[in-house]
């Protein structure tokens, strides 16, 4: 297959392709490689290389799932991969090999994909920013100069520059649907617990981090999480019902939605008028296209909402240290950098009052945000509240964690509430700036409503269609 036909298909495409014998897997995976052997080296994505073993696998005989014989890439954080290393970025806390795959992996591989290999993620996943002193800084195939987002910045450039199709991505606080929006994908955070959590996963004890997809095409995410979101046997979480397959919610009418739209966020620095532009020209297409519109605000006390966040979320990677010390049988040094060293010291001194403060306060708050949705179908915000930084502004490893805090505040403003909800939220690219880099806008739905959500991407996309730009590091 050639070079620019593999990237001209989205994964349920290219899956067409094989069920009609037009090409076979090893084809498309030779392609996929051929695109990351090409891009790797300018935009460092892809973190480790399992070429053979998917030589190996695409020439086997593959489940006849929604996308069988598709290059696949696996986020280097949290979920296992069988005889894979698993480094969360971080020089501490790491295996040379899993044991075993997580759920998650399973239902990937039930789903007929090809594993191909694994793709960047700051230490831990902590930053809107994916760059590590183990792993080095990953880069926007828009613009080298510019961050890919994080935590999943590495699944999200390499999907932007066409090394596959769609590739796995989780969001703890934004970490899907920033790097979407900074490299111009479709990036779904699913609701708490719609796809597998895995009997060993602790990380996700809080509820705010979620597995996903970041994809090209709205119909690409939705027909995986139909292949991943359904029932986990053992888990000790109610799945959230749907009415029927997400992919054929794409393509069904969304119907006269109430929609809330804003630019507040907790700073009193406003946001970028480009980025404030682009929001209203939002509204204005949502309103022509017959919904109900109107600018609303959550109307919360956002600087209370993070603190509280803050106490829970230090609480719970402090103790996911402890238990990577368990393991190692060591306390880490200098191998763990200035952000996880302070999340893990501030954990230590928090007392058991402060955490269950912080819960209590916590889910004072989430009633609050989810009451705004009982007289909303939809609130639809950026993502971003600048345009996409450039990689020297926003520097894991700058000396001053203080001013990163600040610049990192004055980015990510709008995404964190609904990872502490745990309602869907999904980020589209809508819109381009003047200097060519993505602007996109988020749209939240209630608690367990992907289905509505979907169906308001799939009249987007053909009203407002993306799939024609192309990043610079694309042929």
């Amino acid at each position: 297959m050639s070079f620019a036909d593999y990237a001209a298909h989205d994964g349920l495409g290219l899956a067409e392709l094989v069920r009609k014998k037009d090409v076979t897997p090893l084809e498309l995976l030779d392609a996929a490689i051929e695109r990351i052997e090409r891009h790797n080296g300018a935009l460092n994505a892809v973190v480790h290389k399992a070429y053979d073993e998917a030589r190996e696998t695409a020439k086997s005989a593959l489940p006849e799932g929604p996308f069988k014989g598709v290059p696949f890439l696996i986020k280097d954080l949290g979920v296992r991969v069988k005889g894979w290393p698993r480094t969360s970025g971080s020089r501490f806390a790491c295996v040379d090999a899993d044991a075993q795959d997580s759920e998650l992996i399973t239902r990937y591989r039930a789903s007929g994909v090809v594993l191909a290999g694994k793709t960047n993620t700051p230490e831990f996943g902590i930053p809107g920013v994916t760059t590590s002193a183990r792993l080095g800084p990953c880069r926007n195939p828009w613009n080298p100069d510019h961050i890919s987002g994080g935590s999943s910045g590495g699944a999200a450039s390499a999907v932007a520059s066409g090394m596959v199709p769609l590739a796995h991505a989780s969001d703890g606080l934004g970490s899907i649907r920033i790097p979407a929006a900074c490299c111009g994908l479709v990036g779904m955070k699913t609701t708490r617990d719609r796809n597998p959590n895995g009997q060993h996963d602790t990380d996700r004890a809080i509820g705010f981090s979620v597995d996903h997809v970041v994809s090209r095409t709205v119909r690409d995410s939705a027909a995986m999480l139909d292949a991943t979101g359904y029932p986990e046997p053992g888990s000790p979480f109610a799945y959230p019902q749907k009415e029927r397959p997400y992919l054929e919610e794409v393509t069904r009418a969304p119907g006269k939605l109430r929609i809330a739209f804003s630019s507040e966020t907790p700073m009193v620095k406003p946001v970028d008028p480009e980025v404030r532009a682009a929001l209203e020209r939002t509204a204005e297409t949502l309103k022509a296209l017959g919904h109900e519109v109107r600018e609303e605000g959550l109307g919360i006390d956002y600087r209370l909402l993070y603190r509280a966040q803050g106490i829970v979320s230090a609480a719970n990677f402090s103790a996911g240290i402890k238990r990577w010390i368990e393991i190692k049988g060591r306390e880490p040094g200098d191998d763990i950098e200035g952000l996880a060293r302070r999340g893990y010291e501030a954990g230590k001194k928090l007392s058991a009052q402060d955490a269950g403060w912080a819960w209590q306060q916590l889910r004072l708050m989430n009633r609050q945000i989810l009451g705004r949705f009982e007289t909303w179908d939809v609130w639809l915000t950026p993502v971003l509240s600048t345009n996409v930084p450039r990689v020297d502004y926003l520097d894991t490893l700058m000396d001053d964690l203080k001013e990163f805090d600040r610049r990192q505040a004055t980015t990510f403003g709008f995404t964190p509430p609904f990872n502490m909800t745990g309602q869907p939220s999904l980020s589209l690219p809508l819109h381009q700036s003047e200097s060519n880099l993505p602007i996109a806008m988020m749209f939240t739905g209630r608690y367990g409503d992907e289905a509505t959500l979907f169906r308001l991407a799939g009249q987007l996309e053909k009203e407002m269609p993306w799939a024609a730009r192309k990043p610079p590091h694309w042929n």
